[in-house]
């Protein structure tokens, strides 16, 4: 019998002064996971140029693959996507990620055939209830598991009826996109209506409605939580995946807690992520931000402030503005964001735990966290393998020597080279 893979503590560089540093990243995960849906579902072929190279990606192309699409990922900066006929096979892995949970069962509705949908242990912890009910209502056969988590399996016929449904989506504004994204190839289209509190990260569903625009589908999404998506064919296109912004703000946070710089180039003068919003946060903490030809900097100005803030759009980057937090020179909190509990991890419990190790006082509320800055030491931080609680552990650690990561190689999960352009911007400064 295989022995078990022990993973070694990954200890964090301190910074000997202020970091300087061009940070090339790759494409949004949020962005290429879409256009490789929308590609899969068009009439015709189409390119993803600098798409993301991370699990995330490589689970969602593998599930098309087994859903009859056609996708090239040759080479690494231009992958082509051809649509086929829609067929199910097999099993469908999809790791830990949200987007490819709750994307493709509704492609799997209209491929002819079963497909079932499982993944790592952590991804059985996340809420599939509202869309698993949403296929059913509009004629998808399909199997869950007690209490609407995975396992599930759908029985696709090739075609869906379509319709209008009634869901709770605030666990996730991705149980809405899953089902806008398919709607343009059911027969009657979509309507979604969300009943209940608010659905978290809206600037998400932003980019699913912009993104179905983009490529012919009728959307209307101008009456509040409510989205309907008319039937019709979807164009194949080029789509140019900007760089991306949650994978950016550990870097951001460098030069914010060192009093550095950072630039991160080919930022788009206008984004389909929520941009300004961090510029906003960031400038509250401490930073300058600006947008230029050069790309997007953030400088740190010597000072880090605390911050209250409803992050209920923004729940991506909490984990890292709550590690910069317990650096401010203030308390903070950070509110609207609840949700989170059922991330990849319970991301309040672990970032309270994660951050109390290295000496943080950081009390969990329902929905946020409240953190009172005091000196920090270094300590082994528990990742519980989320690739954003590495990404806040590594931020304390620019300022606390000796802070370990019980795991980096969770950050495979959206950016597999964090280690290596990590230690690279913080050599810089030796």
């Amino acid at each position: 019998m295989a022995k078990p893979t022990v993973t070694q503590p990954w200890r964090a560089p301190t910074a000997a002064g202020p970091v300087g540093a061009v940070v090339h990243l790759p494409g949004s995960k949020s962005v290429t996971n879409r256009a490789l849906v929308l590609g899969a579902l068009a009439t015709g072929p189409s390119t993803l140029a600098a798409p993301l190279l991370a699990r995330d990606s490589a689970l969602m192309v593998a599930g098309l693959r087994a859903l009859g699409a056609h996708v090239s990922t040759a080479a690494d900066d231009r992958w082509v996507v051809r649509p086929g006929p829609l067929h199910a096979a097999g099993h469908i892995d999809v790791g830990v990620a949200g987007t490819v949970m709750r994307f493709l069962p509704p492609v799997a509705g209209l491929a002819a055939g079963v497909a079932t949908f499982d993944g790592d242990p952590l991804a059985r912890r996340r809420p599939l209830g509202p869309l698993i009910q949403a296929l059913r209502a509009i004629g998808v056969r399909v199997e869950g598991a007690p209490g609407g988590v995975l396992p599930l399996t759908v029985h696709g016929t090739g075609e869906v009826h379509g319709g209008e449904v009634v869901i709770d989506a605030s666990a996730s504004s991705q149980l809405v996109s899953g089902l806008l994204l398919a709607g343009p190839r059911f027969a009657r289209g979509i309507t979604v209506r969300h009943l209940g509190p608010p659905v978290p990260a809206a600037p998400h569903l932003r980019m699913t409605v912009a993104m179905l625009r983009s490529a012919g589908a009728g959307v209307d999404d101008a009456t509040p939580d409510v989205w309907s998506v008319a039937p019709g064919r979807l164009s194949g296109r080029g789509w140019e995946i900007e760089p991306d912004l949650s994978s950016a703000l550990p870097f951001f946070a460098a030069a914010l807690v060192t009093g550095g710089e950072v630039v991160l180039p080919g930022w788009p003068r206008s984004s389909m992520q929520p941009v300004e919003q961090l510029r906003g946060l960031l400038r509250r903490m401490g930073a300058d931000v600006r947008l230029g030809t050069g790309g997007l900097t953030v400088r740190g100005t010597g000072r880090v402030h605390g911050l209250d803030a409803d992050l209920s759009g923004l729940s991506e980057l909490a984990p890292v503005l709550a590690a910069v937090a317990a650096l401010a020179d203030s308390p903070s909190t950070l509110r609207g964001i609840g949700h989170i509990r059922g991330h990849e991890t319970d991301r309040l419990a672990v970032l309270a735990r994660a951050l109390g190790a290295v000496g943080a006082h950081v009390t969990e509320l329902a929905d946020g966290l409240r953190i009172a800055p005091r000196p920090l030491r270094g300590g082994v931080v528990d990742t519980d393998r989320d690739h954003r609680m590495a990404h806040a552990a590594a931020v304390i650690g620019l300022a606390v020597p000796g802070v370990e990561l019980s795991d980096v190689a969770c950050t495979s999960k959206t950016l597999p080279d964090f280690p290596a352009l990590w230690s690279a911007m913080v050599e810089d400064v030796r």
